[in-house]
C-alpha cells in the first residue's frame, strides 16, 4: 500500500557534489527530515540488529549488500516517519531500490546535483587533512600557512586514500555507471530535477526556489522554518 500525506523527496549526487551541505540547507529551510542511508546503516551495524548484522557479515567478505536487505532497512527506517516529511540521501542506488521505495512512498521529487568531475575533482584532490585533530585544509579556498604542514602543530598534513587523483577518478566513474539508471528511473516518472553549476551557493538559490514552489506554504509552517 502506497503512502502519500507529505513533501517527501531524494536527493542524488555524486561524492564532492556539495550534497549534504544542500540536504541541511533544505532540513533547515523546509522542515524536511534529512535521512542518510549511510548513518542508517551504520547505527544498525553498531546496534548488532538483525539487519545489521547481516550487512556486516555481507561488508566483512566483500560482498554487495542486496537490493533487498537495503532496501527492507531504509524503509523500516521510514515506517517511523509516517507524520513527517524527509529527503533521502545515499538511497535509491539501483533501480530495485527505487522500484522497492516507489512501491510504498510516492516521491514528489528527486533533486539531482550535476557538478562537473573536473569541479569535483578539483575540490576532493585539494583536499588535505591533520589526522590528529581532524582540522581539514583545502589548498585552493583554505590552504595551511606553511604548504603541507598544519598550522598549530607543524605536523605532516596527509590526503586520504578516498582524496587522490586516481581513486577520485575511479569513484566518479563507479558513480556514474550506478546512478545513470536510477536517474532514468526517475526522469520516466516526472519527478527528477537537474541542477547544474560549479557552486554549491549558486546552485542553492535554484534548489531552494524550486522546492519554495513544489511545497504548499501550509505544508512548510507544519514541516518548520522556512
Amino acid at each position: 500500500m502506497r503512502l502519500q500525506t507529505l513533501f517527501r523527496a531524494v536527493i542524488v549526487g555524486p561524492p564532492g557534489s556539495g550534497k549534504g551541505t544542500v540536504s541541511g540547507r533544505i532540513a533547515n529551510s523546509f522542515g524536511l527530515k534529512h535521512l542518510s542511508s549511510g548513518d542508517i546503516l551504520r547505527s544498525n551495524i553498531k546496534a548488532k540488529t538483525d539487519l545489521g548484522l547481516l550487512m556486516k557479515s555481507c561488508i566483512d567478505q566483500g560482498q554487495l549488500v542486496p537490493d533487498d536487505v537495503i532496501s527492507r532497512l531504509i524503509l523500516s527506517q521510514l515506517r517511523c516517519m509516517e507524520e513527517s516529511g524527509w529527503l533521502l540521501d545515499g538511497f535509491p542506488r539501483t533501480v530495485a531500490q527505487a522500484e522497492a521505495l516507489e512501491g510504498v512512498y510516492a516521491i514528489d521529487s528527486v533533486i539531482n546535483l550535476d557538478v562537473p568531475f573536473e569541479t569535483i575533482k578539483g575540490r576532493l584532490t585539494s583536499r588535505w587533512l591533520h589526522l590528529p585533530s581532524g582540522r581539514v585544509y583545502n589548498t585552493d579556498f583554505n590552504p595551511p600557512k606553511i604548504p603541507g604542514l598544519d598550522d598549530a602543530t607543524g605536523e605532516p598534513l596527509v590526503q586520504r586514500a578516498d582524496d587522490t587523483p586516481e581513486t577520485v577518478t575511479r569513484r566518479l566513474k563507479s558513480y556514474e555507471r550506478q546512478t545513470q539508471p536510477v536517474l532514468e528511473y526517475y526522469r520516466s516518472k516526472g519527478v527528477l530535477e537537474t541542477f547544474s553549476g560549479t557552486e554549491t551557493n549558486k546552485i542553492w538559490p535554484h534548489v531552494h526556489a524550486f522546492l519554495a514552489r513544489k511545497i504548499p506554504s501550509g505544508n512548510q509552517q507544519a514541516f518548520g522554518k522556512v
